[in-house]
């Protein structure tokens, strides 16, 4: 409680009456009703050796020849560096990035919130801790009556007064600490939204642009199918000039290279979707030129993936923090509304002037004061305030639900991520394996037709086999670079390690 001095005399007794005021006020402060939040334990793992999943993953996965078929080794209780994506060793990507975190009015829109937050609990910090102090000069004019006044018709007068007045609403039981406890817990809970919102935008950041890629290395290698099924196009018509082949194999030809030409336009649009959806991540429109363009080539695939420990994964990830922090709001709302069954103590006081003549106002025996106090204890309310309470019980039960629902759907991310680290890098291994048997059952059927040896059949099922395999390829390829950039998201993406770039997240200021 603040100490606070006024002009003119002081009473004796006004002292007496403060200094019982402020030993009245510490007494009853001491204690807070209602739970004291504990942070909750962190999920009880049986299988040691296989904590997210029934069946172990393997320590490393299975490799495969080409681009992205390296294979990853699980590092378990490795830490999560901070600038995570940097593992892809793309420069390009990583300017893109710091640029979507300098530009996007989402991570903007989770900052200001933040500071709503933060402004929230100081005006009301302010306005709950400390007594309430104000200042008051007024002027009146009036009349007493004569049966007041005992004076013929009555009497006029102007009266002017100068006081400041204080009022303080004593915490006795720990309503605005229980207050002001959910109100941090508020500042906790919009943190943890900035952090997951940085994270969700770096990984649609990173998950886009391999998207990109992959879609760039689809288009490519149906433009060579496309190449290669014009050639023999070329070819049967030649033959069927010279009445080697009948002129179905030319309409053949030319049916099987106008299918897989309609593949383009749907991939072209699926590419240019792409990169607006990567322009608008960038906090840019989608019609400004100078976004960076990603290949397969240009990713490097992360050769050690960390996998967090169990007892970590709930301190890591954002949204369980959120959760928690919502938990812990709920927590405090009980406390709140226990207190408010309890009496509520307000103490008043006042020091001021009053007189008949404004120049004698700070001066001859115009000293007022008063001191009071107030106590307000419900009696009967309909059952409100243990409706309100038990209301708040219920909340409370409701936010534990959802905090542990949080922790299995976090479980279950990382599980499921894991898993398909695995199935992707068994998928890039047999995918390499049936592009390189198509490529050289093309390439034998494609002489064996030249020299008469297959039917024109025969050439185009080689033709068609090896037009799926050469997709599902970068298609499988894309897959465990998508699948790498999640499991570095599931695990929390380590922003309690980020410091490098806290000018690039700067919240902005207004003038």
């Amino acid at each position: 409680m603040t100490i606070s001095y006024t002009r003119g005399q002081r009473d004796p007794r006004t002292r007496r009456g403060i200094g019982v005021t402020v030993s009245i006020a510490s007494i009853l402060a001491g204690c807070a009703v209602g739970p004291d939040f504990k942070v909750p334990e962190p999920p009880s793992v049986a299988n040691v050796t296989s904590p997210y999943t029934p069946v172990p993953v393997p320590d490393q996965t299975a490799s495969a020849p080409g681009v992205g078929g390296a294979a990853q080794r699980f590092v378990n209780g490795q830490d999560i560096p901070a600038l995570w994506w940097e593992a892809f060793r793309s420069d390009a990507l990583d300017r893109l990035i710091r640029s979507a975190l300098a530009n996007s009015p989402t991570l903007a829109a989770a900052q200001a919130a933040l500071r709503q937050a933060r402004e929230t609990y100081n005006a009301d910090a302010g306005a709950r801790q400390w007594p309430s102090v104000n200042g008051q000069l007024g002027v009146t004019r009036q009349r007493e009556s004569q049966a007041a006044s005992n004076a013929p018709g009555g009497v006029d007068f102007t009266l002017y007064n100068a006081s400041v007045n204080v009022s303080y609403t004593v915490d006795a039981f720990g309503a605005t600490r229980r207050e002001l406890e959910g109100l941090q817990a508020a500042i906790d809970y919009q943190q943890y939204q900035v952090e997951a919102t940085y994270l969700a935008l770096t990984a649609n950041v990173v998950t886009t642009a391999i998207q990109e890629a992959s879609l760039r290395a689809q288009r490519r290698a149906t433009e060579d199918v496309i190449e290669a099924e014009s050639a023999s196009l070329a070819l049967v018509q030649r033959q069927a000039t010279l009445g080697a082949v009948a002129r179905g194999a030319v309409l053949a030809q030319q049916t099987q290279l106008a299918q897989t030409r309609a593949t383009l336009p749907a991939l072209d649009k699926a590419l240019a979707q792409t990169r607006h959806q990567l322009a608008v991540y960038a906090g840019r429109l989608p019609s400004d030129a100078g976004l960076p363009e990603f290949s397969i080539d240009s990713l490097q695939l992360p050769q050690e993936l960390p996998v967090s420990l169990p007892s970590a994964l709930a301190r890591q990830r954002p949204d369980i923090r959120a959760s928690e922090a919502l938990l812990h709001q709920a927590s405090a709302q009980i406390g709140v509304a226990t207190a408010n069954l309890y009496p509520q103590i307000t103490l008043s006081g006042s020091v001021g002037a009053q007189s008949l003549q404004l120049d004698k106002l700070f001066s001859g025996p115009s000293a007022a004061w008063s001191v009071g106090a107030g106590l307000l204890q419900p009696l009967f309310n309909g059952g409100s305030l243990q409706a309100k309470k038990r209301a708040a019980v219920a909340a409370y039960e409701q936010a534990d639900a959802q905090y542990r629902q949080t922790v299995l759907n976090a479980f279950l991310n990382v599980a499921n991520t894991l898993r398909a680290l695995d199935s992707d890098a068994q998928t890039l291994s047999a995918q390499a394996l049936a592009e390189g048997l198509a490529r050289e059952s093309l390439d034998l059927v494609t002489r064996q037709y030249q020299l008469g040896a297959v039917s024109y059949l025969g050439l185009l099922d080689a033709q068609r086999s090896y037009a799926q395999t050469r997709i599902a390829l970068v298609q499988a390829q894309a897959a465990r670079y998508a699948d790498t950039a999640a499991l570095f998201q599931a695990l929390g993406g380590g922003w309690w390690g980020r410091a490098e770039l806290a000018d690039a997240a700067r919240p902005a200021t207004t003038q």
